[in-house]
């Protein structure tokens, strides 16, 4: 497949987005704020979901058949970025991006909170919405699918 580019202005370009980065691998290292631009980066391994639906699309069920891509995401217009239920020391943590949400405060400025799990999360104090993703490598390919479905194994 092609590599990925996005574009986000609004809250529903960010939806797409964020559905894009769904089960992203992301080290706590890999994000960093540069408040003299303000800008946010993060590099990230994303689950390439649009080529998993493709394959399920045509029935594909080959081993290996799903893959991964380095990309990078970053937000302009930042203000101020603030980490929650995140150990800054821990710079190889390695957290799954589970979405993307927007709160408007006061148009067009607001939130962006990146959620990932076991509930952490970094909000952006955003002037505007103003976002990019691209992949920026080859894809690999992996066993492992993403599985939303799956009961809880502790519940």
């Amino acid at each position: 497949m092609d590599q990925l580019r996005l574009l986000a202005v609004d809250a529903d370009d960010l939806a797409i987005i964020s559905a894009h980065c769904q089960d992203a691998v992301v080290k706590l290292k890999d994000c960093h704020f540069r408040a003299h631009t303000g800008q946010f980066v993060m590099e990230m391994n994303r689950f390439v979901w649009e080529a998993a639906r493709e394959r399920k699309r045509f029935r594909v069920f080959a081993r290996s058949s799903y893959e991964r891509r380095r990309a990078v995401m970053h937000f302009d217009r930042v203000r101020q970025v603030q980490r929650l239920n995140l150990d800054l020391a821990a710079s190889d943590q390695v957290l799954v991006l589970l979405a993307i949400r927007f709160t408007e405060t006061t148009a067009p400025s607001g939130t962006v909170e990146l959620v990932f799990a076991g509930g952490s999360a970094i909000r952006l104090d955003v002037e505007v919405i103003e976002a990019q993703l691209a992949d920026i490598g080859g894809s690999w390919s992996t066993d492992a699918r993403p599985d939303h479905d799956r009961p809880d194994p502790d519940a």
